[in-house]
């Protein structure tokens, strides 16, 4: 058993206390000339308590516009540039920054250029560095790379000075790229340029980014290139810094070098947090070290840290490919003794778990159940139960359940049709293929190249629930 996974070394050397800010003030009078100066000093703490009570206000009343505006868009299907213009007069940069992150949720990159370009119309509008950072951000995430450096130029072109958070964007919209040795040696050559300047010098999220990018990337020579960069620098490494790299080595199986990660982190003292029990938890189960996994949990009951759902559905899952039912059933008993609430997610991974060992009648019991509470079954609960009949090669069932469900109103998403495709491919179903492909088209999925690699290849476990919640893509910029 490495040392860094003793449970020592997921805690500190030093207790609460020694954290607790001392009271310097306890029992002193303070002299008659210094209490107009405590005075002054209450009135601003009023006064900034005020102040911040204004701005989530004003916030809020923001949100509410642009949850009115996405509305008229979604629902109402009106084209967003008339709504836009619709509320002219009230509409400014916070409620277009905010449509930014609504519009990237989903696939409306081309709206998020549309409400820009509508933007640069105005005559309240002025070019800004954080507009762009955001923009670049959502077309990397979108994996519209080329329009990112695009963005960048325009930046440019406007008048606007680039500094290191329009930097971080663009290397983060790059590591998005098809290509990702291409885009990483683009990367390093912008990191590489922000030491050249002085308003750009690389932060704590460079640093991130760059790390989790050449660790998913497998290229652990260039991780230890880039913790040395760190460790000479001035800039102090985060949790999110360990965590983005353990977390990659550990979605790619690399166990040894996500420990040593662990142990540079403990070397620097920085403190765990539920996110990096999380992702070892989860990497040690989709390796079956049980052991390690438990001796994780374990380490995070006796930390100052709380399990999250994800952590018991990570365990339940792990637990269900290694056909381990009672322990699966164990960790879930566990969670309802601590008290928590199982969210669609748990039950969603159970169902899929009940599918690996084989007892399909408490998984269609489960997911009966869920339909009779009445509060409405998720697509991602239906593709559950679709997984769990395939991986028990009863693809007649699923096809059974599926056009069920459709004619029931559900509306079927890739994920879907890639569930059953793989299954009725693997039991040679032609004519459920034929209908499959055909119901595909009326759905509006067109079956691409990407469709079929992923339905065939990399599409084989548990594909409709996402269990581990150890990180996502916002987490690497701290």
């Amino acid at each position: 058993m490495p040392q860094s996974l003793s449970t020592s070394s997921l805690h500190l050397p030093f207790s609460s206390s020694t954290l607790a800010p001392r009271n310097r003030t306890a029992g002193i009078q303070l002299h008659p000339c210094l209490v107009p100066w405590q005075n002054r000093e209450i009135g601003l703490i009023v006064a900034s308590v005020k102040t911040r009570k204004k701005l989530d206000s004003e916030r809020g009343e923001a949100q509410e516009l642009v949850r009115h505006l996405m509305r008229s868009f979604s629902e109402k299907k009106q084209p967003l540039l008339s709504t836009l213009n619709k509320y002219v007069k009230v509409v400014r940069t916070q409620h277009c920054f905010l449509l930014f992150e609504e519009l990237g949720k989903g696939d409306n990159w081309l709206q998020c250029l549309e409400v820009f370009r509508w933007m640069q119309k105005q005559r309240w509008y002025i070019a800004d560095n954080g507009v762009y950072s955001k923009l670049i951000s959502v077309m990397g995430k979108k994996g519209q790379t080329r329009m990112a450096m695009w963005l960048f130029s325009e930046m440019r072109n406007s008048g606007c000075r680039p500094d290191t958070s329009v930097y971080n964007a663009l290397i983060g919209a790059l590591l998005h790229a098809q290509d990702k040795m291409k885009a990483l040696d683009k990367a390093l050559g912008y990191f590489e340029k922000m030491k050249g300047i002085e308003r750009c010098n690389p932060s704590v999220v460079t640093y991130n980014i760059l790390l989790r990018g050449f660790a998913q990337a497998k290229n652990v020579e260039q991780v230890e290139i880039l913790f040395r960069d760190l460790e000479e620098s001035i800039v102090t490494p985060d949790v999110y810094t360990y965590n983005g790299v353990m977390d990659a080595y550990g979605k790619n199986g690399m166990i040894r070098e996500m420990e040593s990660v662990l142990c540079r982190m403990k070397s620097h003292q920085i403190r765990p947090d539920v996110i990096t029990f999380n992702l070892l938890i989860d990497s040690y189960g989709k390796k079956q070290e049980f052991a390690k996994m438990e001796q994780v949990f374990q380490s995070l009951l006796q930390s100052k840290e709380r399990p999250t759902l994800p952590t018991f559905n990570s365990m339940i899952t792990n637990y269900g490919k290694a056909r381990l039912r009672e322990k699966a059933e164990q960790v879930f008993q566990k969670m309802i003794d601590m008290k928590y609430t199982p969210s669609y997610i748990t039950y969603e991974c159970l169902i899929i778990m009940y599918g690996h060992c084989n007892f399909m009648s408490r998984a269609r019991e489960m997911f009966d159940e869920m339909i009779a509470s009445g509060r409405g079954v998720k697509i991602s609960t239906l593709n559950a139960m679709l997984d769990a009949y395939c991986i028990t090669k009863s693809p007649d069932k699923a096809h059974k359940l599926f056009l069920k469900a459709r004619s029931m109103g559900m509306c079927p998403d890739a994920s879907t049709y890639k569930i059953l495709y793989k299954g009725y491919t693997e039991s040679n179903l032609k004519e459920s293929l034929q209908q499959l492909l055909k119901l595909m088209g009326e759905d509006g999925i067109i079956p691409n190249k990407k469709f079929f690699l992923e339905a065939l290849g990399a599409f084989g476990s548990s594909s409709s629930v996402s269990t581990s919640g150890a990180m996502d893509s916002d987490q690497a910029n701290g």
